[in-house]
């Protein structure tokens, strides 16, 4: 599935692994241009192929621009179960750093979520911390509409509704869509997100598929080595600022069941790397509807 990102500059990481950060794609383009029911009947085989698992990737720092990170590592463990329901996902980063402002911090991050099988209702949990410091929570549900249109009830940090454009997708249905369009060939997809570990609603994706292709050679992990994968790389734009720089970008090695063994995540003032180092693929529950009376 989509790994949620830190929210380096939104949150937690903007005051701490690059406190020089400053706190993208205003209108959403659609570079594939297959039908809307293309896009669905293609969206909902990559759904199905998509698996429960989880994963642990060890986090290590690869590079620092202007001298203020001395040192990150950290691990990020990503759990995604599907259930006869929906898909139930939680995510957890745990950072260690230390930087020439602040000294040594430990940073933490945890996403929880739960969504609809047909991809129209999420409700969501994130909460950050440093130092052991509660610095945000966001939680609530939000529900769309056929044309991807709908609403998101904060609960948290404030009580409040907004509207979610037409084409916002949910974590998993992104997931699918991102995988659906490698499969056929395309190349690149821009679509509004919406994930719930933002206050202020969505966020504008602008999606590179790279070498979708048979299945690679170097894969340690047997469930994997028989299917297609490719590189992806993600850049996340707040669709209220009037720029064209990213929030945020990662990069990643997808397989075709919705696994990533490689993780590449640009924080703009430092990258750091993560390598799956467990793996765990639960089978897929059976779902049969009771007989009628």
């Amino acid at each position: 599935m989509t790994l949620r990102p830190p929210r380096p500059r939104a949150t937690i990481l903007a005051n701490t692994l690059a406190t020089s950060m400053a706190t993208a794609l205003a209108t959403a383009t659609l570079f594939v241009f297959a039908a809307p029911a293309a896009h669905a009947q293609a969206s909902s085989a990559a759904a199905a192929a998509l698996v429960s698992q989880r994963a642990v990737y060890d986090l290590g720092l690869v590079e620092a621009a202007g001298g203020q990170t001395l040192s990150a590592t950290g691990r990020m463990s990503y759990t995604v179960l599907k259930t006869c329901l929906g898909w139930s996902s939680h995510q957890r980063l745990d950072i260690q750093s230390v930087t020439r402002q602040r000294g040594e911090e430990h940073l933490l991050s945890d996403y929880a979520a739960q969504e609809s099988l047909d991809g129209r209702h999420l409700t969501f949990k994130s909460q950050e911390t440093r130092n052991g410091k509660l610095l945000r929570v966001v939680s609530g549900e939000a529900s769309l509409a056929s044309d991807g249109s709908g609403v998101v009830q904060y609960r948290q940090p404030l009580a409040k509704t907004l509207p979610l454009p037409a084409g916002t997708l949910f974590p998993v249905a992104h997931t699918a869509r991102i995988l659906a369009t490698a499969a056929s060939g395309g190349k690149e997809l821009t679509t509004p997100l919406f994930d719930g570990t933002l206050p202020d609603g969505p966020e504008d994706t602008y999606v590179t598929l790279l070498n979708w292709s048979p299945p690679p050679a170097n894969s340690p992990y047997l469930p994997l080595q028989k299917l297609a994968a490719g590189h992806v790389h993600i850049a996340f734009y707040d669709r209220n600022a009037h720029t064209m720089m990213p929030e945020y970008e990662m990069g990643m090695r997808y397989f075709a069941n919705g696994v990533s063994d490689q993780l590449h995540l640009d924080f703009g003032d430092y990258k750091m790397q993560g390598t799956l180092s467990t793996l765990d693929l639960p089978p897929t529950p059976s779902c049969t509807q009771p007989a009628p009376h």
